[in-house]
């Protein structure tokens, strides 16, 4: 029986091909000469740029790498998952290129952390605060632009629904992130209510950082995204914890051992000068009530 999908197994088996062609003691250009390809193609396969790759390339590398049985069904099993489109990829440009991925990893997690210091995380948006963003951001985007940019939103919020068992989402907010208006006062309100709804949920936690809490390490760090994934029966598949930082232009993907670790202390620190549950809650309802009335 294959294994049951947990993780995208794309990213997976690009992982895996660069780790056999090290084991291999390969460069990249006497593997992809070995493999009748090009150092390019070959890159592109371990960055998990090839949507699809095809049966005969990936026997091949299996070959140069000396791959053996069990571990080459493993890696067809991961070439054949990897032809499945996720539902995101219907909705065309209403999504950006760098968030592609994103989504991707974000449909996989079992745990998402969310550090935000000046915007609300996606997954917990109204679409009112939603609308208002895109028409801040991106105002040349038509009507239309933005209904499926609301439609894309809506799919991965989904996710809430889920049980704690199988998602769980924690999200760290600057006071200011919540305070920043984003549309009028009315959505403002409507807002934050719905984070207070939202927290009512077993599987999420939304938590604030005073704007009195004094010189903590967040204002250094900036906003980031923590994905951590399922364990899968085999440790080899596996998908390793990754962080996302986005900016302006594009994003960044971090996934190397040193650099999770730090971004985990980073969210000690964050949590430590962060409100509890209860405080947390109190603040959210108070600007729900101010910009209310």
């Amino acid at each position: 029986m294959a294994p049951q999908t947990t993780t995208p197994p794309r990213r997976l088996l690009a992982r895996r091909l660069l780790l056999l062609r090290e084991a291999a003691g390969l460069t990249r250009d006497e593997a992809a000469k070995l493999g009748e390809m090009s150092s390019q193609t070959l890159w592109r396969l371990e960055k998990a740029q090839v949507a699809v790759i095809k049966r005969g390339v990936l026997r091949q590398l299996c070959d140069v790498y000396g791959v053996e049985d069990e571990l080459r069904r493993e890696l067809f099993w991961l070439a054949e998952e990897s032809r499945k489109t996720g539902w995101w990829q219907s909705y065309g440009n209403a999504i950006l290129d760098h968030n592609n991925l994103f989504i991707e990893l974000e449909q996989y997690a079992s745990r998402i952390v969310s550090f935000q210091l000046t915007m609300l995380p996606g997954l917990v948006q109204t679409a009112g605060y939603r609308r208002a963003m895109a028409r801040a951001y991106r105002p040349a985007l038509s009507d239309g632009d933005v209904d499926r940019h609301l439609a894309v939103l809506a799919k991965r919020q989904e996710r809430l629904a889920e049980s704690s068992d199988v998602f769980r989402f924690d999200v760290l907010l600057s006071e200011a992130a919540l305070r920043h208006r984003m549309g009028d006062d009315r959505t403002t309100s409507e807002q934050a209510r719905h984070l207070l709804l939202l927290g009512d949920h077993s599987g999420v936690s939304i938590r604030v950082i005073p704007m009195t809490a004094v010189g903590w390490l967040g204002l250094q760090v900036g906003s980031f995204v923590l994905l951590e994934f399922p364990e899968h029966a085999n440790p080899s598949l596996t998908e390793p914890p990754v962080v996302y930082v986005e900016s302006y232009t594009g994003a960044l993907y971090l996934d190397k051992g040193v650099e999770i670790e730090q971004y985990r202390a980073a969210i000690g620190e964050i949590e430590r000068v962060a409100l509890g549950d209860i405080e947390s809650r109190s603040l959210i309802r108070a600007i729900a009530e101010e910009c209310g009335e």
